[in-house]
């Protein structure tokens, strides 16, 4: 390795400052927003891989061979302000300044109150290492004393990374530890550092395999560092100025192309086991559990097919119906549908060397080749060898979109669920075609998962161009979030999973991927004990992804009806869900209109309250509700910090009223999972609670949780049709509702926008005890319980 020292002035172009390094390397400036930087090395001024397939700031697709590197599409390009001497470079913006010194290292500040202040500064024994083959790259910084981490997408452990080190190498980590295992499926080199007063974030626009030090290593020759080491690829990355840990996700999250907007149906239970379709009777036991979901009295909106009714013996092949075991799809599918459940088809991107169609794909070419001989390459996969199909390759895209309409769709499945497509292929210089321009596979590794989901996309779209897709995804990298909804792996049966989940699936939001769930109740391992089935249950409704799967070791079935002695319970929690499922989706729609994230965990919103940086195993839903898991076992009390929001909290269930800034003990029977409502939100529920139909959703509640104080708080309640794209010609309802609150009366002001007609003709405005204060809606004096016509509402100017 070789530590690049130099720095001279070159040249500017395009808001792009150009610097002279050693060894042949330039180092470019990229001025993209007045709080966005990117710093990228090219070597004799060209880049190892040319192109990106994260950075697509306008928020729109990539297209499928990538955005060049020296691209500035899309950004702002603000003015800046340069100052050469000879041992400096400084770039001014109006909110970020960067000094590249001579010798080489960068110090970065913020503008706060008029004044520059410390944001970050590379380490100056050595930032910048490449190896001499141009392979390696390194990138080392300053760690302070109080600074915090957060990111890096799915991460065993705790939320906060300090102190760890982390590798990104997608694997198929099957019964993984939640606390400790690394790595695991996902590649997402980006994090946030958090110090006392600003945060910023930094993302790695490198797809090959790497490490994040966090403050693992100690070496006498340099100050304290962290830093990101790669085994190939360019060193390109963005400083993201926050000041706040959301900005900067929410900054990350634009940059890398938004959120799906996915259906409404999405939101609702989904069912899924291995079990039914390795059965030989495949149909039967499916059919049997739309039955069961009826005869329990179980809402649920779709089911997740495991891959093996693709099966020829103990095996997987994708796109091949075994059809001994599901005689008839079309039959089968037509069931579900009838019990208004979607269905959700598992495939994936290798085919076993002994699939009915491998010679087919081999010889039209579809497969990534082997490094030194002009075959197939061959990985270990599923119980055997096999080939993994180049999605770099355009005909490779048209025969999977082909197979996915022709195979699925026609079928009547309604959803693609993308899964084992972490490429592992450890010929590290195995072909892909590239888009015409040879890549190879350590280049791009994570890239195939992305392009994999994004073939399905546009055969889904294709096939129903009205209605907006639904896909899943395990693995995947910058850029998945405008695809598909994601979850945790296969994970492991066990207490300890349960809590590491939720702490996995924080930093996962937190790292742009907000639709995201886990799967309850154990993939691996023995089945759940009945208690801690119910409070994984409990849990896994208050995220976004709910689905119940397993794949137990002990050859059990995780069901919600599995423990009759708790079915009872497990119902009326699921229920829980859909009665707030009005919610679910206004937050679904703000996460894509707004990109704010779905899960957070408690200091996103309470950056000043320095009790909800503590490990715990609380998060916010939303904005507005804070859910405290129980995640011990025969544990019947909880205590929950309440974070000071100013405002107070509301028990939802007792309607009791406490004071933000405490820790209180509350509660928590087996029944009951312990939730708290921000003062001042306005939470819309349904009454209806089974499956997801628009039709018969026809009473829509308003419950407000009114503030202490004088006080006015907005919010925005979005809903329409919940499947199609009509929303964006008007075809949506959203309320805009302002609650303002004084010692003698609670007013509620509403008006709406959109042309879409709901089932549900009125409102009905409920609050807990008003104490004696008057409920005024609208100007109009109203009891507690009182409903307003949705005709009486007043219009405001269209989205």
């Amino acid at each position: 390795m070789k530590t690049l020292k130099s720095a001279n002035y070159l040249k500017e172009e395009n808001n792009r400052i150009d610097i002279e390094c050693d060894h042949g390397y330039l180092l470019h400036l990229f001025i993209l927003e007045d709080d966005i930087i990117r710093v990228a090395f090219s070597k004799n001024n060209q880049f190892k891989l040319d192109r990106t397939w994260a950075i697509t700031p306008n928020q729109t697709d990539i297209q499928w061979q990538g955005r060049e590197r020296f691209s500035t599409e899309g950004f702002s390009l603000p003015a800046y302000h340069l100052v050469q001497t000879q041992d400096r470079i400084e770039v001014t913006t109006d909110l970020l300044k960067v000094i590249v010194h001579n010798p080489l290292y960068l110090e970065w500040f913020y503008k706060k109150d008029d004044r520059w202040l410390p944001l970050a500064q590379d380490r100056k024994t050595g930032a910048y290492l490449f190896a001499l083959d141009n392979t390696k790259v390194s990138h080392f910084l300053i760690r302070k004393p109080n600074e915090d981490y957060y990111g890096l997408g799915e991460k065993a452990g705790n939320l906060n990374l300090k102190g760890h080190r982390f590798e990104m190498r997608n694997l198929d980590a099957m019964g993984y530890n939640a606390e400790t295992t690394d790595p695991l499926y996902k590649h997402i080199p980006f994090y946030i550092t958090k110090t006392d007063d600003v945060s910023y974030g930094i993302y790695y626009d490198n797809l090959a395999s790497c490490w994040f030090d966090l403050g693992n290593e100690l070496d006498n020759y340099h100050v304290a560092y962290k830093s990101y080491r790669a085994e190939d690829g360019d060193l390109d990355y963005y400083i993201i100025y926050g000041p706040s840990v959301l900005e900067v996700t929410k900054k990350y999250t634009a940059l890398t192309g938004g959120m799906l907007f996915s259906p409404k149906w999405s939101l609702g239970y989904s069912g899924s086991t291995m079990s039914y379709t390795d059965a030989p009777d495949a149909q039967e036991q499916l059919k049997k559990f739309v039955d069961l979901c009826q005869e329990h009295d179980i809402p649920c909106d779709s089911f997740q097919l495991s891959s093996g009714y693709t099966s020829i013996n103990d095996k997987r092949y994708v796109f091949n119906w075994n059809y001994t075991k599901v005689p008839e799809p079309k039959k089968m599918t037509e069931h579900f549908h009838n019990a208004g459940m979607k269905l959700a088809a598992n495939i994936k991107p290798c085919l076993l060397q002994d699939h009915p169609r491998y010679n087919e794909v081999k010889e039209l070419g579809l497969f990534i080749q082997d490094s030194e001989q002009d075959v197939p390459e061959r990985s270990v996969f599923w119980d055997d060898e096999g080939s993994h199909l180049d999605f770099t390759n355009p005909e490779t895209i048209n025969w999977w979109k082909n197979n996915v309409k022709k195979q699925l769709l026609e079928y009547g499945i309604d959803s693609t669920w993308n899964d084992n497509n972490e490429y592992e292929i450890w010929d590290a210089n195995a072909r892909c075609y590239g888009f015409g321009e040879a890549i190879p596979i350590k280049l791009i590794r994570p890239l195939h998962s992305l392009l994999m989901m994004k073939s399905s996309y546009e055969a889904q779209r294709e096939f129903t161009p009205h209605l907006r897709p639904y896909l899943i995804s395990r693995s995947g990298c910058p850029g998945m979030n405008r695809y598909v909804q994601t979850w945790s792996g296969d994970n492991r049966t066990s207490w300890n999973t349960l809590r590491y989940n939720i702490r996995m699936g924080l930093g996962m939001s937190l790292s742009g991927l907000y639709n995201l769930g886990h799967d309850v109740g154990g993939f691996s391992g023995n089945k759940p004990e009945p208690e801690l089935f119910v409070r994984w249950v409990q849990n896994g409704i208050m995220h976004p992804r709910f689905t119940i799967h397993s794949w137990n070791d002990d050859k059990t079935v995780n069901e919600p009806w599995m423990y009759p002695e708790v079915t009872d319970i497990i119902r009326d929690t699921i229920k829980l869900r859909y009665k707030l499922m009005p919610y679910f989706y206004n937050i679904l729609w703000q996460s894509h209109k707004n990109l704010e994230p779905m899960l957070r965990p408690t200091f996103l919103d309470h950056e000043n309250d320095l009790h909800t940086y503590a490990e715990c195993d609380d998060y916010l839903l939303g904005k507005d509700i804070l859910v405290a898991s129980v995640v011990e076992d025969k544990q019947r009390t909880r205590e929950v910090y309440l974070p000071q929001n100013n405002a107070g909290w509301f028990d939802f269930y007792t309607n009791q009223y406490f004071q933000g800034g405490q820790t209180i003990t509350v509660d928590a029977p087996l029944n009951k999972i312990p939730l708290f409502i921000k003062a001042g939100s306005i939470i819309p529920m349904s009454e209806r609670t089974a499956h997801i139909c628009n039709e018969k959703d026809n009473i829509r509640i308003l419950q407000l949780y009114p503030l202490q104080e004088n006080a006015t708080i907005s919010t925005a309640i979005f809903d329409d049709d919940g499947e199609t794209f009509n929303y964006l010609n008007k075809q949506y309802l959203e309320l805009k509702c302002y609650l303002t609150c004084t010692q003698t009366s609670i007013e509620l002001t509403i008006s709406k926008m959109g042309e879409w007609q709901p089932s549900y003709k009125e409102l009905v405005i409920k609050l807990p005890e008003s104490k004696n204060r008057t409920l005024i809606v609208n100007g109009l004096p109203r009891n507690n319980g009182d409903s307003i016509l949705l005709d009486d509402i007043p219009y405001k100017e269209q989205l």
